[in-house]
């Protein structure tokens, strides 16, 4: 007989849970999304010292990985784009802070900057969100919202000089 607690999520079901959940952080009762970009910044400081290039090579294999996690997590739940699922948030966040100064402004400015993105959903984002599906659609939403984001905060760092 098959187990009816088995598509419930919990991060230490599987290694691909247990990601895809944001190492936990995607549990979170309400707001799931916004504690798993909480829970990016940590890392983003750490992925900040690696410059530039290595940045973008971290940022590919993330979000590969990402396609991967998310895609095997959802089928385990089967459930295509559970809330819990912050991966996407993650990586979105860390696009986002692309070659932006890792100081306490540029982290805040960007953790805002990628949820209004993220939550508001404007074209071509929210197209994304409901056209695309798999692993690919539950992080190319996210993708997009962290490069609009990051061009928005670039923007912004280039006016004040």
């Amino acid at each position: 007989m098959p187990d009816p607690q088995s598509n419930l999520p919990s991060p230490y079901r599987s290694p691909a849970q247990f990601f895809a959940f944001g190492f936990g952080s995607g549990l979170a009762p309400r707001a799931p999304g916004t504690f798993g970009t909480l829970a990016a910044v940590p890392f983003y400081v750490l992925l900040a010292q690696l410059g530039p290039g290595l940045y973008s090579v971290a940022l590919l294999i993330t979000f590969v990985f990402g396609v991967w996690v998310c895609e095997a997590a959802s089928r385990q739940l089967q459930v295509h784009d559970h809330p819990g699922i912050v991966w996407d948030e993650f990586v979105g966040y860390w696009i986002t802070m692309f070659a932006l100064p890792p100081d306490w402004v540029w982290i805040l400015a960007g953790f805002v900057a990628f949820r209004v993105f993220d939550i508001v959903k404007p074209w071509p984002i929210g197209a994304l969100d409901k056209r695309v599906g798999g692993g690919m659609g539950i992080m190319i939403d996210d993708v997009v919202a962290g490069a609009m984001a990051c061009a928005l905060l670039h923007s912004i760092r280039w006016w004040l000089g």
